[in-house]
């Protein structure tokens, strides 16, 4: 059994559109654990509509690039930088926008392209 397995620079690729016109997603990495599995990927948000997201799955995201200004419905809005890590429970609906554009690394408790 492969022990481990190197998926080398992913931050220069070219991630395809994910929902209308400036939201773009792709799983890089998934585990092969059938009842539990997890994936790995770039999530990346341009200038332009906001976009919300159902989160069916837990999910951490770690901002490696711009900002993404992050609301829960309730009310509350943070802004998150590069280096900041965010976590979303399973439940959890989410809206994302940004004033330029943002850039995070995500590993969600799902399979390869589920989101």
């Amino acid at each position: 059994m492969k022990m481990m397995e190197l998926k080398g620079n992913i931050t220069s690729e070219v991630l395809p559109l994910f929902e209308g016109n400036n939201a773009y997603l792709k799983d890089f990495a998934t585990s092969n654990d059938e009842t539990a599995p997890i994936t790995a990927g770039l999530f990346r948000l341009e200038k332009g509509d906001s976009i919300t997201y159902d989160y069916t799955y837990e999910e951490m995201k770690l901002i490696i690039d711009g900002e993404f200004h992050i609301s829960d419905g309730s009310g509350e809005e943070i802004i998150a930088k590069k280096g900041d890590l965010i976590y979303f429970p399973k439940g959890s609906v989410i809206t994302f926008r940004t004033d330029d554009f943002g850039l995070g690394y995500f590993v969600g408790q799902r399979g390869q392209d589920e989101a």
